[in-house]
């Protein structure tokens, strides 16, 4: 998906931000990594961009671990699983 959107748009920067989110009844936790827009490129921004698409689909976002380019997906692709990219 990322190498899509790349190849779409290579004058683009990309931004990236990890994160964490929980669920409540039962408690579920997750660590993700989403995309999000240049403008957002920044703990804050990217806090402020990914509240709404995470409560959309029922998950509260707890905190933005970093935002960082794609030289960064590689090694949290593993820790991230099936919320990879999901949001």
């Amino acid at each position: 998906m990322a190498v899509a959107m790349a190849a779409a748009s290579p004058a683009s920067a990309e931004c990236y931000a990890d994160y964490k989110a929980k669920q409540d009844n039962p408690l579920r936790l997750h660590y993700g990594v989403a995309q999000v827009s240049d403008a957002n490129c920044s703990r804050a921004g990217a806090q402020a961009e990914l509240s709404g698409r995470l409560a959309a689909a029922g998950w509260t976002l707890l905190n933005v671990v970093s935002t960082f380019g794609p030289e960064g997906l590689g090694e949290r692709q593993a820790s991230a699983g099936e919320y990879f990219l999901r949001f």
